[in-house]
C-alpha cells in the first residue's frame, strides 16, 4: 500500500504495459491466466491503475489514475495524468487501487479507503466502482469487510471457480497483533462473507498479489513488512491456509506492492515492486519460469512508470479498449526525456539550466516538455517548457539553458535540434544542433550541453528515450 516503513503500513500489486506512439497492438491467439483471471484471447494491451505522490507533494493525488501500454513495460498516462475518478465517501481519497475484469467482461475497481498517510485511520471498508469500459465509473459504494478495529489495506480480488465466488484479499491486523492477509468472498462486491485469515506466516505481511492457475498452481506474492522484501508463496488449491513459502525474495532498498503480469507475446513474467517511501519509484523484475521463484532485476532502460505513480494495478485489455481509452481520456500533451546511461535520470531545467537529475523530484513539471516543430526549421524539434511556456531549451556558449524566446533568428537556431537514431542505441534518440551540426545534446557531469561526439561514452551521454 505504499507507506512509511513501520509495522502495519502498506499494500499493493498489479501488472504492466507499454507505450502507444503508433505501435501496432500484437494479437494473442490463446487464453492466458494472469493475476486475477484469464486474459481474453483478444487481449493485446494493458491498463494500469495507480494513485500519485511526489517528494514535496506537488504531484500528489489520491484518486484513480490510468495509464496504458502495449508491452507492460512502457506506460502512457491518460487524462494528462489527472485522476479519472475520486472517492466521495469515507476518507475522501484512495490508495492501492485494483482493477479486475469480472466474469461478465466488465470491470470492478477496488481501493483502500485512505487519503494521505494517516496510518492510524482504520477503515473497515474499501472503495468499489463498477465500469463497463474504464471510461465511466458507476455504482460507487463502500464495502464493509470486517468489524475489527483495524484497517482494510490494499484490496485485490480473483475469481475462485471452485467456490463460484470472487475472493477479496486485503491486509488487516488480526488477533495475532500483526498484519495478516485476510479473505472475504462475494458474488457482487456489494456484500461479502465473514472474514477469514487467508495467510499468516507469523510475522507482519501486507500487499498480497495473486496469480491463479498457472499449470495447476496458484502463486501469491506479498511484502514481508519487517524485511521490506517481496516474498513468494504457492498452493495447488485456493483454500485459506494452504499457501507455503517458496523461491528467493527480491527487493531494491525496501520494496512493497508486488504486481505480477505475464507478457501477452512471450513466456515472460514481470513483477513490479514499489518503494515504501513517498518518492514514487517502481522497480521491475522478470522471469521465464514462474515455478522457479527466481527473478532478474530489469534495468530502468527497459521500463518507464507513469509520472508520480504509486502502488499500481495492471489488467489486460483488447486493442479496441486501448484505442477507446486513449480517444476518451487523451494522450499526454507533453513528454519526458530519459538518459540512456543514467536511466534513473531525466532531462529537466533547474535554475533555468538544463541537466539530468534522478527521478523523482519536484517540481516534477521541470521535466515535462512539449516537443514542437523546430523554431528555425519545422523538420527539426524545439523543446518548450511546460511550466514556463514562453521558454525553450537552447544552447548558449555550448551550454543548454531555458530562455525566453526573444523572436530572433539566432534564438530560433540555438533552440532547434534534429532528431536522429540514438548514437548508442538506434531504438532511442539523439538530437543534433541545427546551427552547429557536428554537435549533439549530451550530458557532462549531469549538465546538458552540445558537443562533438566520438567515443562510446559520449555516444551514450548523447542518447535519450522520449517517454511520458
Amino acid at each position: 500500500m505504499s507507506r512509511s516503513p513501520r509495522p502495519g503500513s502498506q499494500p499493493s500489486r498489479r501488472r504492466f504495459l507499454g507505450m502507444a506512439a503508433g505501435v501496432p497492438l500484437a494479437a494473442v491467439t490463446a487464453d492466458l491466466t494472469i493475476g486475477a483471471g484469464a486474459a481474453h484471447a483478444a487481449d493485446s494491451a494493458y491498463v494500469m491503475g495507480y494513485f500519485t505522490e511526489s517528494p514535496s507533494g506537488l504531484g500528489t493525488d489520491y484518486g484513480l489514475h490510468l495509464a496504458v501500454s502495449t508491452d507492460a513495460l512502457q506506460w502512457m498516462p491518460l487524462n494528462q495524468n489527472n485522476p479519472v475518478v475520486t472517492p466521495t465517501a469515507g476518507a475522501g481519497g484512495l490508495r492501492d487501487p485494483f482493477i479486475m475484469r469480472k466474469q461478465d467482461g466488465t470491470f470492478v475497481v477496488l481501493a483502500t479507503d485512505l487519503k494521505g498517510t494517516d496510518w492510524s485511520y482504520n477503515s473497515q471498508y474499501i472503495h468499489v466502482w463498477d465500469s463497463t469500459d474504464l471510461r465511466s465509473f458507476t455504482g460507487y459504494r463502500r464495502l464493509k469487510l470486517h468489524d475489527m478495529v483495524t484497517h482494510s489495506w490494499a484490496p485485490e480480488a480473483y475469481w475462485d471457480a471452485g467456490r463460484g465466488r470472487y475472493a477479496i484479499l486485503y491486509s488487516s491486523v488480526n488477533s495475532s497483533g500483526h498484519n495478516v492477509i485476510m479473505v472475504n468472498y462475494t458474488t457482487d462486491f456489494r456484500s461479502a462473507s465473514a472474514p477469514q485469515v487467508f495467510f499468516d506466516p507469523g510475522y507482519d505481511v501486507i500487499d498480497a498479489n495473486m496469480t491463479v492457475g498457472v499449470n495447476g498452481v496458484n502463486y501469491m506474492y506479498f511484502k514481508n513488512n519487517g524485511q521490506q522484501k517481496l516474498v513468494g508463496t504457492r498452493s495447488t488449491s485456493l483454500d485459506p491456509g494452504s499457501f507455503t513459502l517458496f523461491g528467493t525474495p527480491v527487493s531494491h532498498g525496501g520494496t512493497e506492492a508486488p504486481t505480477i503480469v505475464k507478457s501477452l507475446t512471450s513466456n515472460t513474467w514481470y513483477m513490479w515492486g514499489d518503494t515504501y517511501n513517498p518518492n514514487g519509484i517502481f522497480y521491475a523484475w522478470r522471469t521465464t519460469d514462474l515455478a522457479a521463484g527466481t527473478w532478474t532485476e530489469l534495468s530502468q532502460r527497459d521500463y518507464t512508470q507513469p509520472l508520480s505513480s504509486k502502488h499500481n494495478t495492471i489488467e489486460t485489455i483488447t486493442s479496441g479498449e486501448y484505442d477507446n481509452l486513449v480517444a476518451h481520456w487523451g494522450r499526454p500533451a507533453w513528454n519526458r526525456l530519459k538518459s540512456y546511461n543514467f536511466p534513473d535520470r531525466y532531462v529537466r531545467h533547474a535554475g533555468f539550466a538544463g541537466r539530468i537529475d534522478p527521478y523523482p523530484f519536484d517540481p516534477y513539471s521541470d521535466a515535462q516538455w512539449k516537443l514542437v516543430p523546430g523554431l528555425a526549421d519545422s523538420s527539426g524539434v524545439s523543446f518548450q517548457s511546460v511550466n514556463y511556456p514562453t521558454r525553450y531549451l537552447r544552447h548558449y556558449s555550448y551550454q543548454l539553458r531555458l530562455d525566453v524566446n526573444d523572436g530572433s533568428s539566432a534564438f530560433a537556431q540555438d533552440a532547434t535540434f534534429h532528431r536522429t537514431a540514438g548514437l548508442a542505441d538506434s531504438t532511442w534518440a539523439s538530437f543534433r544542433s541545427h546551427n552547429y551540426p557536428t554537435r549533439y545534446i549530451r550530458h557532462s557531469d549531469y549538465a546538458l550541453r552540445i558537443d562533438p561526439v566520438s567515443t562510446a561514452t559520449e555516444r551514450a551521454d548523447a542518447t535519450f528515450s522520449i517517454v511520458y
